[in-house]
């Protein structure tokens, strides 16, 4: 079965007729009492709204969350995000649909992203450290999941192989923070940068699209990293007791801030440089993939951004081809 157009090929005012992936499904019931059902779809070049108005009870039981489904629907521009609206969809058979037509990937190499990060655990003198950083990633199924997971469901790193590209990059900035605080220990940054996310391989699925694991939903990936970082330690006898917490801590605080899922908030300067590193990569992925994705020759600003609550303005690089987020020329850049 043909794909049809992809998200990305999506414009205003325009039929649109084919396969799309069912990441999220919602039912809704309007203002008048009317039954709606609320969807994102996707497929390897983004994520798109949609809604069906019209017959949803009798079009629901046709497809879930997590199928391939065939619509027909006509786009139309609201509030500034392009949607579809629904008036056929139906689920289709594994062997309807080319799953590589649906799951987006990075456009760096996992293998020399991997080589990279073997690069920085070389470079980390301290001996417990080091051998920490070897164990987890000498174990093949851990290696592999790594380079292959998604570094969340949506948002930002929300492709195969965005896990890798994200922890790169964050160990990337964190190594030039080290290099201007002389007071940071690098080993202790490094290591936690690489670690940070490591539980987002049990966190996160990414079989036919990107959702939550039961572990994901009821633990997180900051306890689940903890938790796998805990059992390595314990397979190395001599390792010192100060420093397996001080590791610990930076993973439970590296998301900041309490609001934001962090047990605890950083109380070492290691932690608060890898919180602000982990942030940033994400903010910038974020932000230039949106205006990669809204730039238009009728206008220089994207449409409105909610997360950042601001339009975006795409007029300066009107010129020029916009770099994917962590990329240069193939290569993750150093600055990141």
């Amino acid at each position: 079965m043909q794909k049809g157009p992809y998200v990305e090929d999506i414009r205003e005012k325009q039929s649109v007729e084919g396969l799309f992936l069912v990441r999220d499904k919602n039912n809704g019931i309007t203002k008048n009492g009317k039954p709606y059902i609320a969807l994102n779809l996707s497929d390897k070049t983004g994520v798109i709204k949609a809604r069906v108005w019209d017959n949803a009870e009798k079009l629901d039981p046709g497809f879930d969350q997590g199928d391939v489904a065939y619509l027909k629907s006509h786009s139309v521009l609201y509030q500034g995000e392009m949607q579809l609206n629904i008036h056929a969809i139906n689920r289709v058979g594994s062997v309807d649909a080319d799953p590589r037509d649906f799951m987006s990937t990075s456009l760096l190499d996992p293998e020399q992203c991997c080589a990279d990060i073997q690069a920085f655990i070389a470079s980390v003198n301290d001996p417990h450290l080091h051998r920490l950083l070897e164990l987890i990633f000498e174990d093949e199924r851990i290696a592999a999941a790594f380079k292959l997971a998604p570094a969340a469901k949506s948002i930002h790193h929300d492709c195969l192989g965005g896990l890798i590209e994200h922890t790169l990059s964050v160990t990337r900035i964190v190594d030039l923070l080290a290099g201007h605080y002389d007071t940071v220990n690098r080993d202790l940054l490094l290591t936690g940068a690489i670690l940070h996310d490591i539980g987002k391989i049990h966190e996160l699925s990414y079989e036919r699209g990107f959702d939550y694991t039961d572990e994901g939903r009821l633990i997180g990936h900051i306890v689940l990293g903890m938790e796998l970082i805990t059992d390595t330690i314990r397979l190395l006898p001599d390792f010192p007791a100060q420093k397996a917490m001080l590791i610990k801590h930076m993973i439970l605080s590296h998301h900041g801030q309490l609001e934001f899922g962090s047990p605890k908030r950083p109380k070492l300067p290691e932690a608060l440089l890898l919180s602000y590193a982990d942030d940033i990569d994400a903010k910038m992925c974020t932000f230039t993939q949106f205006i990669k994705k809204e730039q238009r020759p009728e206008t220089n600003w994207t449409g409105y951004h909610r997360l950042f609550n601001r339009y975006l303005y795409t007029g300066a690089l009107a010129e020029q081809e916009l770099p994917t987020p962590g990329a240069e020329n193939g290569k993750p850049p150093k600055d990141a």
